[in-house]
């Protein structure tokens, strides 16, 4: 079993950042794939980025290419989501994730993948 803490949200301006963590425990960690996904109130879970067990090749939805990083530091059990020019249409509680499996990079979009979840962090960008 692994539990996923996310921490890091909060109330920030348009053009403003932030940056999330997700710490893992319960085992080692050695999720094949760490993912972040967002949910605004009223809209279906999407995916945000994933990132596989070596670091290499990180995986964005195309909206938050060039404003958002997401890295892990398998050393602190601990994936993060580096956030900058935030804008409001972002607000939404973010989700980590985390499957301990190969799955194909064009899966990786797909909540249904991951075998577990933590419990959110809220973002909320201001106009």
């Amino acid at each position: 079993q692994v539990q996923l803490v996310e921490s890091g949200g909060g109330l920030v301006q348009a053009g403003g950042s932030l940056r999330l963590s997700c710490a893992a425990s319960g085992r080692t960690f050695s999720s094949y794939v760490m993912a972040w996904f967002r949910q605004a109130p009223g809209k279906e879970r999407e995916f945000v980025a994933a990132i596989i067990w070596s670091g290499a090749n990180p995986y964005y939805t195309e909206s938050v290419k060039g404003r958002s990083t997401i890295s892990r530091d398998n050393a602190k059990n601990t994936v993060y989501l580096q956030m900058n020019s935030l804008k409001p249409e972002v607000t939404a509680v973010y989700y980590c994730a985390s499957r301990e499996s190969y799955a194909a990079l064009g899966a990786l979009y797909a909540p249904g993948i991951y075998d577990y979840w933590g419990q959110g962090t809220q973002v909320t960008v201001s106009s």
